[in-house]
């Protein structure tokens, strides 16, 4: 089945709005662990507004299934993820001034950058992810940076998942099929939910991860945390 990692920033967010350590979001990630997440994933941003670097090095070492750092490669980021040397880190294009992570790479553009920051990676013994658009040039371009994994942004499927499905997942089983056929593994994020998962899921059966964080953890104040990441994970199965 496909793995889910649980995206844990906005545990951080409420954290952040009062001041203090509640939520207490070493013990969160530690809990969507116990309770069936197979990753948990964070996004510190340079103004450190949900989850913080600090936060990263204290959860880092009670992650005992996989831990995921994204964000946008600056000198301080690369310096954090080769310090805590996470399974994985997944590069995003985002500017410091957005809300949140809204396209992927140009990784024609982007391609010998790309290439630099994850060399320094991969000598650290770290798998790396792109974020990246279904523009299937990029995706060919892509194998030219040395990654070993992609992330759809699938917030254009979820925009258009209630109105016509098929349509909208046309590109994404496109754009997998190119990642497949260059040999690099799938991942993707942004959006999904418990109304989109399953058909997406369903319509691309080799999906390695979904990284699942605002929608789980806002789902969780209805249904409890340990109950959603079940009813996400049920949405995953085969």
């Amino acid at each position: 089945m496909t793995r889910l990692s649980v995206n844990i920033n906005k545990i951080a967010t409420i954290r952040n709005a009062r001041g203090g350590n509640i939520p207490d979001v070493h013990k969160a990630a530690i809990e969507c662990e116990r309770y069936g997440a197979d990753g948990i994933t964070v996004h510190p941003r340079p103004d450190e507004r949900h989850i913080t670097y600090e936060d990263v090095r204290i959860i880092r070492p009670d992650i005992k299934t996989e831990f995921n750092i994204e964000g946008y490669p600056s000198d301080k980021f690369i310096s954090l993820v080769c310090e805590v040397k996470p399974h994985q880190v997944t590069l995003v294009p985002d500017p410091p001034d957005v809300l949140t992570s809204n396209a992927g790479w140009d990784t024609v553009r982007h391609a010998s950058f790309l290439k630099n920051i994850i060399d320094i990676f991969k000598g650290h013994g770290i798998r790396t992810s792109i974020f990246i658009d279904t523009d299937i040039a990029k995706i060919e371009a892509a194998i030219k940076t040395g990654c070993d994994r992609l992330e759809l942004y699938t917030e254009p499927y979820a925009s258009g998942f209630q109105s016509d499905p098929e349509k909208a997942i046309g590109p994404f089983i496109r754009a997998a099929e190119a990642a497949r056929d260059l040999g690099l593994d799938l991942n993707a994020g942004h959006d999904l939910n418990l109304d989109n998962l399953k058909y997406f899921s369903k319509n691309i059966p080799w999906l390695k991860e979904v990284s699942i964080g605002h929608a789980l953890i806002s789902d969780a104040l209805y249904y409890g945390l340990q109950n959603t990441i079940g009813m996400y994970k049920r949405l995953l199965v085969k």
